[in-house]
C-alpha cells in the first residue's frame, strides 16, 4: 500500500502545481488509508506536506510575477489567526469519544474524517461548478469584496487548523470572483497563502504530537517532485479544464470515506 501511497503523493503535488489547490484534500486520505496514520496525526502531517510543497511551488509563480502580495495578506492574515486559535484551543476540546448512537461510537478520529469527507464533497461541488459557471467573473467590483475575502480567509483558517486542509478550493474562487484576480495569478497567490497557513498550523501544534520524520520527509519530497511537474504542466494545460475531472474524483473519495467510516 505504501507504494500506492507514494504514487498518490506525486498527485498531491501535481494538483497543487497545476490548479493551486486540491492537494490537501488528497493528503489526509492518503496518509490514513495508504500509510496507516491515525486521522488526528494525519491532519498534522498534512499541514507540513502541503505547506512545504506549496512553498516550493510558489517560487516559479513568484519569478513570473504571478503572486499578488497585497491580496495574499488580505486573505492570509485572518487565516493565520484562525489557524492558531483552532490548533491551540479548539482541537484539544474535541473528546476522544464525541458521541454514541446505539452501538456506533463516533471517535475523535472518525469525527475528523467525517468532517474532512464533507469538506471534500463541498470542494468537489465548487470545482465542478466553477468550471461551468463563469458568470460571477463579470460582476462589477463591490467595495466590500476585500472584507468578504478576509472573512472567507478566516473560514479557511478554521478548516486548515481543524482537518489539515489548505483550502485552495475556497481560496481560488474568492481571489477570482471577489477580488477579480486572473486565474494564473490566483493560483500563485493561493500557493503562497496555503504554504503560510499550513506551516504556521503545523508549527503551532507540532510539540503536542509525535512525528515520524522519516515518513513525513519522504512523502513531502515526492510531493515536491509532483508540484514541479504540475507547475511545468500548467504552462501547457489550462488548470480550469482539469478541475471538473478532479472535482468528480474528490466527490467519489468523499463518499468512500463516509461509507467506510459509518457502514464498514
Amino acid at each position: 500500500m505504501e507504494i500506492i501511497g507514494y504514487a498518490a503523493a506525486v498527485l498531491i503535488g501535481v494538483s497543487l502545481g497545476l490548479i493551486g489547490g486540491g492537494g490537501s484534500i488528497l493528503t489526509v486520505p492518503v496518509l490514513v488509508y495508504l500509510f496507516g496514520v491515525e486521522a488526528f496525526l494525519a491532519t498534522e502531517y498534512s499541514l507540513f506536506i502541503v505547506g512545504i510543497s506549496s512553498l516550493a511551488g510558489s517560487f516559479s509563480y513568484l519569478k513570473k510575477g504571478l503572486v499578488n502580495v497585497k491580496m495574499a495578506l488580505i486573505f492570509g492574515i485572518p487565516s493565520v489567526i484562525s489557524i492558531f486559535l483552532t490548533r491551540i484551543y479548539l482541537l484539544p476540546l474535541i473528546p476522544d469519544e464525541v458521541f454514541q448512537i446505539q452501538k456506533f461510537t463516533v471517535t475523535k478520529n472518525t469525527f475528523l474524517l467525517l468532517i474532512f469527507a464533507g469538506l471534500m464533497i463541498l470542494a468537489s461541488y465548487k470545482m465542478i461548478r466553477i468550471s461551468t459557471s463563469k458568470d460571477s467573473l463579470h460582476h462589477t467590483r463591490h467595495k466590500n469584496n476585500a472584507l468578504l475575502a478576509a472573512g472567507q480567509g478566516s473560514i479557511v483558517g478554521i478548516l486548515t487548523g481543524l482537518v489539515g486542509a489548505g483550502g485552495g478550493f475556497m481560496i481560488i474562487p474568492a481571489l477570482v470572483n471577489l477580488l477579480k484576480i486572473p486565474i494564473k495569478t490566483a493560483i500563485g497567490t493561493s500557493l503562497v497563502i496555503i504554504s503560510v497557513n499550513s506551516l504556521i498550523g503545523f508549527f503551532s501544534s507540532v510539540n503536542h504530537v509525535k512525528i515520524e520524520w522519516k515518513l513525513l520527509v519522504s512523502i513531502t519530497a515526492i510531493a515536491i517532485i509532483g508540484i514541479v511537474i504540475g507547475s511545468q504542466l500548467s504552462k501547457k494545460i489550462e488548470g480550469e479544464k482539469l478541475k471538473p475531472a478532479f472535482g468528480w474524483f474528490i466527490l467519489v473519495m468523499g463518499i468512500y470515506i463516509i461509507t467506510k467510516e459509518i457502514f464498514l
